[in-house]
């Protein structure tokens, strides 16, 4: 996720007295490890239901497949959220988009404590999700270097690797409801951040797309509901995307440029990270289950077993993203599409029930590496201009496999 943004908010030093009126203000840096701790427990609080999808169910008095709507509408908040948070970051700074996501994960935290029915725990959740995408898309706009991104890429690794056991205890000790509301642990970031970033509005900028906003979020609304209700939200997706389509070409600088999707190095980047992410959130929640059916291993092992497995993936997939800087393009891709094959023929062949611990380092190396090297290939190839926006639309694309695959992981694991 290491990407060059057009604009990065700072808060400028206060000028010497003998500094000349038209000096430069010399730039704050927010430390790296506070960007990190504002954006990196959305992982966690994404990855939390993993091990504790049966007694969510039994909870709220569902099945558990019913349950992996909190999951699906997670992912679809924060997809939706990721571009609508950059929108408002750019049209009203910093400071603005800060107070909306506090407020939208303090909120969601509170109707998802008290929530007696699903229907009002997706709304909590799905508020959660959004504040969370505005807290993230905030720390990559602050961070300004690779060295800086990748202190948040190792920690969305590590915290998404920690999450299913960390949800899975916290559970146990006390409430599910407790362990879905870790993503909330990011607002204590926020103090250090507002002392040093930039918070003011920026320029009056183009007015707001609202129609291609609100066209956007309607196709990928219909695109999440794709493997639960195939037929009709096939045709609701074409729909849309018909209507988006004739949207862009009336207004080809608006909220999905026409230059954007004319530059096919960061389409097939965002369908391939799309791809990745879907394989790997399936099999994060499939392997667990598999493991409960094919083993009797208590879910403790299960989760320390797939946490092992994690933290490697996320290991490699640093140290893959790092060497990837001395290979060619095609030879990453190649890798890239090779694991990303690799773990589910793993999970569909394997006769070894141990081995599905191996998947889950698979799937995560690929997705990791992908999300990491495919962001720059993406950003860097869009119109300087549209790169803000690029990365935001990308990140969509990633967020759309992670409410795919617990979808499919419902519908093929899960009884669904």
């Amino acid at each position: 996720m290491s990407v060059p943004t057009p604009t990065r908010p700072h808060r400028a030093t206060p000028a010497t007295p003998s500094a000349a009126p038209s000096a430069a203000p010399v730039p704050r840096q927010v430390p790296a490890l506070w960007l990190a701790l504002m954006a990196t427990p959305a992982a966690a609080s994404a990855n939390g239901p993993v091990l504790i999808l049966p007694g969510m169910a039994r909870s709220l008095g569902v099945s558990p497949a019913g349950a992996t709507w909190l999951v699906t509408v997670f992912a679809w908040a924060m997809a939706v959220g990721t571009p609508l948070m950059a929108g408002l970051l750019r049209r009203r700074g910093l400071g603005a988009m800060l107070k909306v996501s506090a407020a939208l994960i303090a909120a969601g935290t509170a109707v998802l404590a008290a929530a007696p029915w699903l229907p009002l725990a997706m709304a909590g959740r799905a508020a959660q999700a959004a504040g969370a995408a505005g807290l993230i898309a905030a720390a990559m706009s602050l961070a300004g270097s690779v060295r800086r991104m990748g202190v948040i890429a190792a920690g969305f690794g590590a915290l998404g690797a920690v999450g299913p056991l960390l949800g899975s205890v916290i559970a146990d000790a006390a409430s599910w409801r407790l362990s879905l509301a870790v993503g909330a642990v990011a607002l204590l970031a926020l103090p250090a951040v507002v002392r040093r970033a930039d918070l003011s509005a920026p320029p009056r900028s183009t007015p707001f797309d609202g129609r291609g906003a609100a066209l956007l979020v309607l196709a990928v609304t219909a695109l999440v509901l794709v493997p639960r209700y195939p037929l009709p939200a096939v045709a609701a997706s074409l729909a849309t995307a018909v209507l988006l389509a004739l949207h862009i070409r009336s207004h080809p600088t608006g909220f999905v440029p026409a230059a954007l999707l004319r530059t096919r190095a960061f389409v097939l980047s965002a369908v391939l990270a799309c791809t990745l992410a879907t394989s790997y959130f399936a099999l994060l929640f499939t392997v667990p289950q598999l493991l409960r059916d094919r083993t009797d291993w208590s879910a403790a092992t299960i989760g320390t077993g797939q946490l092992v497995a994690l933290l490697a993936g996320s290991a490699l997939s640093m140290a893959l993203a790092a060497a990837s800087a001395r290979m060619s393009r095609r030879r990453v891709l190649t890798i890239l599409l090779a694991v990303g094959a690799l773990a589910p023929l793993t999970a569909v062949l394997t006769p070894w029930a141990p081995l599905l611990l191996l998947v889950a380092t698979l799937a995560l190396l690929a997705t990791s590496t992908g999300q990491a090297t495919l962001s720059v290939y993406a950003t860097t190839a869009a119109p300087a201009a549209q790169r803000s926006t690029a990365i935001g639309l990308f990140n969509l694309c990633y967020q759309l496999g992670g409410a795919f695959g617990p979808a499919i992981a419902a519908a093929v694991a899960l009884g669904g």
